[in-house]
């Protein structure tokens, strides 16, 4: 593969007197976010790019950024994670053919613990944030694609799962299904975040060069030496009333077979940062978070960095977490390309930001579609982690859960 030379940015960063609704400062076009409670960043514009692939890919970004950013000439005024120069990068899950991606936007504008911020590069005209924006496209009539194949074929895929677990070797296997939103109008990014944003506020909602979705799951999150994960494994769908939910929850918290597939994902995540980490903190049980669709077992992990790896390569060293493939990894990761039947792309790989710092937030690319080139359609996926007491039906009916978030978002029509 050819390198790369990162181009010579200027860079200048100015503090905002007024805070900013993030999501919408946003414009028609090509746009970037990370946003969690109304706060993170957004962006639009292109300053430069980087596309990489194979098992380098995270070292060659790594690289690139890291030039870029020593070359820079950066003026910045509020000195915080996010401000200065900014990438948006978002990562393949496995090392095959697709590309990942990492750019940086021409501006950004932030918002951190009462804190906003605007960031211009490259002599770009400085935007006024005070000036309307056309409101998100409405994308028509959408409607789901349904493959009357899917469940049959979903149903021998996890019987053939199980039976890999059974016979040794393999703990937990993670498998993905995916389906395909049809729109009669483009479908506008802004749109799907708003909805996602409004809906999943607990969530990180992202986008990314046509990656769009709201993770519940935050891969990394890097503040000076200050290092933390959020692991999630075990999943039930709501009911929609308090007392099934509270019924759910406590099944969820007391179910050998979710509390097993959560216990693979937390050692997973703690044998990484440890490589890394000094201080890891890991509780002995999982908590219960409770989204607007379904209730997920958690674990926040934290530790203190030992090195000076960024947010970047700390993601790399994280992926591919038991939560999405599996343990044992390399044999998880086998099964995976046998029997799931799909090309994950970009679905489930790192994605974030990165500052010049090594500061930054990586999530994994879950609840999540992404956009055709004519965006027209979306490829929506979801996945579900199989164990020993895994069954076809109760996987199928997590993942139908899990998919619910980027329908609704889309606006999917039922009807024939």
């Amino acid at each position: 593969m050819r390198d790369y030379v990162p181009p010579r940015l200027r860079v200048v960063t100015e503090a905002l007197a007024e805070p900013v609704e993030l999501l919408g400062l946003l414009p028609d076009g090509p746009i970037m976010s990370w946003v969690h409670e109304g706060e993170g960043l957004v962006a639009w514009g292109e300053a430069a790019r980087i596309e990489v692939t194979g098992q380098e890919r995270f070292s060659r970004a790594h690289r690139w950024w890291s030039q870029l950013c020593d070359a820079a000439e950066v003026t910045d005024a509020v000195a915080v994670p996010g401000s200065g120069p900014v990438a948006f990068g978002s990562f393949t899950f496995a090392d095959g053919p697709h590309t990942s991606v990492m750019i940086v936007p021409s501006v950004v504008v932030g918002r951190r613990h009462g804190k906003s911020w605007l960031t211009v590069v490259d002599s770009v005209e400085r935007p006024d944030l005070a000036a309307p924006v056309s409101a998100p496209h409405d994308p028509g009539l959408v409607r789901e694609a349904r493959d009357p194949a899917a469940a049959t074929a979903w149903h021998r895929a996890v019987e053939q799962a199980v039976n890999r677990v059974r016979a040794g070797g393999l703990d937990k296997v993670v498998l993905a299904r995916e389906s395909v939103i049809e729109s009669t109008q483009p479908i506008d990014p802004r749109y799907v975040l708003t909805r996602l944003a409004e809906a999943y506020p607990d969530c990180w909602t992202f986008s990314v060069d046509d990656m769009v979705g709201a993770t519940p799951e935050l891969l990394v999150r890097r503040n000076g030496a200050a290092v933390v994960s959020r692991v999630l494994a075990g999943t039930v769908t709501r009911a929609g009333d308090s007392s099934t939910d509270g019924r759910l929850a406590a099944e969820l918290l007391t179910s050998d077979k979710d509390l097993v597939e959560h216990l693979y994902a937390v050692e997973s995540v703690a044998a990484a940062l440890a490589r890394h980490c000094t201080d890891l903190q890991v509780p002995e049980a999982p908590s219960l978070l409770r989204l607007a669709n379904v209730q997920h077992l958690a674990t926040d992990v934290f530790g203190m960095l030992a090195d000076d790896s960024s947010a970047v390569a700390l993601a790399a060293s994280l992926h591919p977490t038991a939560a999405v493939c599996g343990t044992p990894t390399e044999r998880a990761a086998a099964v995976i390309a046998e029997l799931e039947g799909m090309d994950r792309a970009r679905y489930a790989g790192p994605v974030g930001w990165v500052d010049a710092e090594g500061d930054g937030e990586f999530g994994i690319a879950l609840r999540c579609g992404e956009l055709s080139a004519d965006r027209r359609s979306m490829r929506i996926m979801a996945g579900c982690g199989i164990v020993e007491g895994s069954t076809p039906e109760g996987e199928w009916a997590e993942s139908e859960a899990k998919l619910t978030a980027m329908r609704t978002a889309l606006g999917v029509s039922t009807g024939p």
